[in-house]
Order: C-alpha cells, then structure tokens, then sequence
C-alpha cells in the first residue's frame, strides 16, 4: 500500500465514521473511549483533545463533501499549520507541522485537498439518498456510484427493477 493509497483509506474511514444502521445515524466515535481507539488504530496518540479535533475535521470534511458547506469553511482547521521544507540526502521534503494534537485533523484535510487537486470529483457521497457513507471512485471511467454494490448498488437496482415492473405492470 502507498502513503497515498493510506492517507486515501485513512480519510475515506474518517467520513465513514457515521454510518446508518437500521435507519438511524450512528457516530463510531462519539464513544470517547472508542473515538480514541480509533485514533490510535489510524496513527494517532488518542488524547481527547485530538479526538476532538479530529471530530470538527470529519464534520466539517462531510458537509463540504456532501456539498452543504464550502471548501473555505475547511480554513478554520488549518490555522497555524505550516508547511516546511526539509532538505534531505534525496532533495528536499515537505514537511507538515502543527499542534500534535491536531495532526490527524490537518492529514485529514491535507488528504481531502490532494485529492481534490489531484483527482476532482472522485470522493464523494453514496448515490443511496438513505446511506451516509462517502466513496473515493477509483475506476478509471469515474463512474462509480454506490459506497458498495454488494449493498447500496444492489438495493439501487433491485428498486429501479421493482419500479419498472410495476410501471410494466400498470400499464
């Protein structure tokens, strides 16, 4: 896996954060103690106040996804971030620094901005209008529509067909 292939998992986890089961929302890291474990499991130290931050970051990442916020609104979660060269045996490096706490909030958002950069249109938010769940198309045709076909991609289609059916059927 890639730095880039794992900074995509990591933000595409992020925002998947809030799934809905049985018709209802749910925040996997509203738990504090389990919003912790999920820092530590993707890099980071667990403290509150990270998680806290990191919190704001996916609120703020899924409005601007979904369309319901805009992209400068992202600003506010890179206050005092710098970006530092580094020179190294191989040339110089790019370096991200910031509060430790607030490093898994800023690669979430450094990762959004590359992605937008560099592949616009790909992540973004399941087709299924009852699913809260984001995507990142990886296909080369862009066309991706569903966070899964398994799930949202099957139901998707099973209810155009029962659609049709009855419209065949009415007729």
């Amino acid at each position: 896996m890639t730095a880039d292939t794992a900074d995509d998992d990591f933000l595409l986890e992020l925002l998947n954060t809030t799934p809905v089961a049985d018709g209802t929302q749910v925040d996997e890291l509203a738990d504090p103690d389990a919003g912790r474990r999920w820092l530590r499991a993707h890099g980071g130290t667990g403290t509150t106040q990270e998680l806290r931050h990191l919190l704001a970051a996916r609120d703020t990442l899924q409005r601007v996804t979904r369309g319901d916020g805009a992209p400068a609104d992202l600003q506010k979660l890179l206050t005092g971030v710098a970006r530092v060269p580094r020179v190294t045996a191989h040339g110089i490096d790019w370096v991200v620094e910031a509060p430790a706490e607030r490093m898994p909030a800023v690669r979430a958002v450094t990762v959004w901005g590359a992605l937008q950069e560099g592949r616009p249109g790909r992540l973004r938010p399941c087709a299924n209008d009852e699913c809260r769940l984001f995507l990142l198309d990886r296909s080369k045709a862009n066309t991706a529509r569903w966070c899964s076909m398994a799930a949202c991609g099957n139901r998707m289609k099973a209810r155009r067909h029962h659609r049709r059916a009855r419209a065949t059927a009415a007729d």
